[in-house]
């Protein structure tokens, strides 16, 4: 065998590998792009939720006009929010509105004992948990992906074809990281 055909070879080897290392980097920027979506889309779903909570909490407790504009501000922030960093400071904030909220509602008992109150609250709690869950899903590919771009030999790849790492949708503050409580117990 010649040394023509040996660095044929060598040479096909080491296309297939930066090949390979190419469509990994691909496929975990679109896993990425696919996790922040499914995240903007469960935020939509919380996002038209809460001018139906705050529209219940307004017939009765019409005169707490303060906190039910501080959620519609904060949910209207959230929405205009764009990229990880932006998004996670504006969830937070809104998390603390609907805290606001909630707990507002808890001096109200005849509120309480509305069903579509109640449904409301159950709606938006399960809201909470796929939100959790998605976020940890798109962390876990921007993890991946960073890792990737990082880690020799890939960081060469990744640096010829321009792969950025992406940002953590990472909330800030520790209370923002609890959901908001939407459990009020039994109705009185």
């Amino acid at each position: 065998m010649s040394l023509g055909f040996f660095l044929f070879i060598a040479l096909a080897l080491l296309i297939l590998i930066v090949a390979g290392m190419y469509n990994s980097l691909v496929r975990l920027r679109v896993q990425c792009d696919n996790a922040w979506a499914d995240i903007d889309v469960q935020l939509k779903r919380r996002y038209d939720l809460i001018p139906n909570v705050v529209e219940t909490v307004k017939g009765y407790a019409a005169h707490e006009k303060g906190t039910l504009e501080g959620v519609i501000n904060a949910r209207n922030k959230a929405m205009s929010a764009q990229g990880p960093a932006a998004k996670a400071e504006a969830e937070g904030m809104l998390t603390g509105a609907l805290r606001q909220l909630f707990a507002l509602a808890e001096a109200y008992p005849q509120l309480r004992a509305v069903e579509s109150f109640t449904s409301l609250q159950g709606t938006l709690s399960e809201i909470e948990e796929v939100v959790q869950n998605a976020r940890r899903y798109y962390n876990a590919v921007v993890r991946d992906l960073n890792t990737r771009i990082a880690v020799f030999p890939s960081n060469i790849i990744a640096g010829m074809f321009s792969f950025k790492s992406r940002e953590f949708f990472e909330l800030k503050e520790a209370a923002q990281r609890e959901a908001p409580k939407v459990s009020f117990g039994a109705a009185q």
